[in-house]
């Protein structure tokens, strides 16, 4: 990947919260996305381990290529000899000389084994990678998606929070006025004024869970976070996945889940480990081209000069390591199976979660509507009771009761509808379909 290409996404990534920043217009999941995209770190991480391991491969492949080699030497000789002489009287010799060497050998690698068991690993390992990529991009949607959910959900439990507390101050204010005018009860007005205090110090609590949502989705989108998106009720489609069966969920999740080739990959290049190590038994066989040439290169033979060419094969065949070779079979066989519990061990948690999702969205869309049925009661048992409290057969107390009992049911509401987007996202996600084109189509249901 070029540097321009690197720095496709974090322009993409300035660009748009550029864009916010100027227009202050509220952040979408699509932009959200886009930013994500460039700032997460541990997407940052993974595409460069992808691109590290892409090198095992061009590795791989050279040790199969004809090696070149070339070696020069130069030295500064100094020889000092004794032999005997004229009646046998000993005579010395002292003489400098240089001697050089110059070599340049080709060697192609015509037998083994290891080699090409190395190139089979390295393409499992890049294709490990590349899963282990993919992986984290799903992992991103999921993280993301729940780190917005869960600042709008802060946000909405805020809003309830005020609208309960107008509420409370409306029947507060209406105490005061029965009590001074002899038809109310001090126990009305302190009811109230309690509801109140309790209701300050939830406003505090989900003061800090906005600040604390927002916080978590500014560490993945890279920037601080002013105001969201909401979900439009209208737009959400609360309809059963399509398909409609789990077996059906269950086997796209298989075919199209990153994490189960991220683990076949690593299978695979466990095996290729195996045929690595019991290559270390079998003999290598190269054949080797060498031209080589030197001048003064033994002390009998100064001044003199050589070129020699030679042409052959060169076989080597292990005998005895010390029981290394076994030792290391040993060790990847090990591996081996590691990896292959490792994989079923990812199937069967894969399973799981599909299942999990799927009923989360099968079973969120009847608890939405079973909610939304209690917030329409709810409402209508407020109104009666106002209604019955001014014709005297209901207290205050009543309808403190009753408003709490429908913020109730109004802040389930709202964390039903968000549990049932997310657990549609991460079943979506976990088949292998959420793309930017699902993103996009999630974001058409937050209101403009």
């Amino acid at each position: 990947m070029s540097v321009a290409r690197r720095r496709l996404p974090a322009v993409a990534c300035a660009c748009v919260l550029a864009a916010l920043s100027a227009n202050a217009a509220a952040l979408d999941l699509l932009q959200a996305w886009q930013a994500a995209q460039a700032n997460d770190q541990q997407l940052r991480a993974a595409r460069a381990a992808a691109e590290a391991n892409r090198e095992r491969l061009p590795q791989a492949r050279a040790q199969l290529r004809p090696q070149v080699s070339a070696s020069f030497s130069r030295n500064r000789n100094e020889l000092r000899s004794e032999q005997a002489g004229f009646l046998g009287i000993p005579v010395q010799e002292h003489e400098h000389y240089t001697s050089a060497s110059d070599a340049l050998t080709v060697r192609q690698p015509l037998y083994r084994p290891q080699l090409t068991a190395q190139l089979r690993q390295a393409r499992a390992l890049v294709a490990n990678g590349d899963a282990v990529l993919e992986t984290e991009e799903q992992k991103l949607v999921m993280r993301l998606t729940q780190a917005y959910l869960e600042a709008l959900q802060a946000e909405e439990q805020q809003r309830l929070v005020e609208v309960q507390r107008l509420a409370f101050v409306a029947q507060l204010d209406a105490a005061r006025k029965g009590f001074a005018a002899g038809g109310g009860t001090r126990t009305d007005v302190d009811e109230a004024q309690a509801r109140i205090d309790l209701n300050t110090a939830q406003a505090l609590e989900a003061r800090q869970s906005v600040d604390f949502a927002r916080q978590q989705l500014a560490m993945v989108v890279g920037a601080p976070v002013q105001e969201l998106a909401p979900i439009a009720v209208d737009r959400l489609p609360l309809a059963v996945p399509q398909p409609a069966r789990l077996e059906e969920w269950l086997a796209r999740a298989e075919a199209a889940s990153p994490e189960l080739r991220a683990g076949a990959a690593q299978l695979e290049a466990a095996r290729e480990a195996v045929r690595v190590a019991r290559a270390g038994h079998h003999p290598t066989l190269d054949a080797i081209a060498q031209v080589s040439r030197s001048e003064s290169d033994n002390p009998t033979r100064v001044d003199s000069k050589y070129r020699q060419a030679l042409v052959g094969v060169q076989l080597t065949v292990p005998l005895y390591e010390g029981g290394a070779v076994n030792s290391r079979i040993r060790q990847a066989l090990a591996e081996a199976e590691r990896a292959e519990g490792a994989l079923q061990a990812t199937r069967l948690d894969l399973g799981s979660r599909v299942h999990r999702e799927f009923r989360g969205v099968t079973e969120g869309i009847a608890r939405v509507r079973a909610l939304e049925q209690a917030v329409r009661s709810n409402e209508q048992l407020v109104q009666s009771s106002r209604r019955s409290q001014q014709a005297g057969a209901r207290t205050i107390l009543d309808i403190l009761n009753a408003e709490q009992q429908l913020g109730t049911a109004r802040r389930d509401l709202a964390q039903a509808r968000f549990a049932y987007v997310l657990a549609l996202v991460r079943l979506r996600a976990l088949a292998g379909d959420m793309g930017e084109a699902s993103l996009a189509e999630v974001n058409g249901w937050l209101a403009r």
